[in-house]
């Protein structure tokens, strides 16, 4: 087990916060044994929570181009047919894995291939299950095209409590199934918008893994889609 590198500040913020509040009870209360315990205690028990929350486990991936790997841990809670309309503009099936502050925070890649459109869109901070959120809350949308020419856009979607999505790819790069693309601090949402006739392998309300569980399998043939040059603003 090692500790993702996005942690290492929030880390360092939480020891100074746990050794400020220590020294001030010691010198205001030094004699107040049973608040100092609680203390003590309090302070363990969020060293441990924000320890574990950048935790980022080495595990072994098994890639396929016909399979749509997860790209995170959390459950499933959206699966249904939608429109999408901010790149591929067609009918999709939308798969969405809730991430609670308790998950794995690492996101991968769901598929190898190209990064044909990469877009950061700044926004709300509604609860990540909320049906407005994969189009107002602060997200970004990436479509990756397969060696088959099948385009998978997934987003990063930002929660009430998360305030900070990163990202590690942009358009035109070659990526591998399963390697990190991001990641996103204290709870959130993973939107995946997978082409008709994809054959979907979990069900609603499916703990499922990043890089571990397969969510889909793709169709064999779809129409490539073009790259498309944004504008960074």
């Amino acid at each position: 087990m090692t500790i993702h590198k996005e942690g290492y500040t929030s880390i360092a913020l939480c020891i100074l916060f746990i050794f400020v509040l220590n020294a001030v009870i010691q010198f205001y209360f030094p004699h107040a044994d049973a608040l100092k315990w609680v203390i003590y205690i309090l302070s363990f028990l969020l060293f441990i929570i924000i320890l574990q929350f950048f935790r980022s486990p080495s595990i072994r991936i098994a890639t396929d181009e016909t399979q749509v790997l997860c790209p995170a841990d959390g459950k499933v809670v959206v699966i249904e047919e939608t429109e999408e309309t901010e790149f591929l503009k067609d009918r999709r099936i939308q798969l969405s894995v809730f991430m609670s502050p308790i998950n794995v925070h690492v996101n991968r890649n769901p598929i190898a291939g190209v990064v044909k459109y990469f877009k950061y869109h700044p926004g709300k901070y509604l609860v990540a299950w909320h049906p407005k959120s994969s189009t107002e809350n602060e997200r970004t949308t990436i479509v990756i095209e397969n060696h088959a020419g099948v385009p998978v856009l997934f987003r990063q979607i930002a929660g009430a409590l998360a305030r900070r999505i990163v990202w590690y790819v942009k358009q035109g790069d070659e990526v591998e199934q399963g390697q990190q693309f991001g990641f996103i601090k204290f709870g959130s949402r993973v939107d995946l918008f997978l082409p008709l006739g994809s054959k979907i392998n979990v069900s609603i309300g499916e703990v499922v893994k990043g890089g571990r569980t397969v969510l889909a399998e793709l169709p064999a043939v779809v129409e490539p889609v073009k790259a498309t040059v944004v504008k960074e603003v």
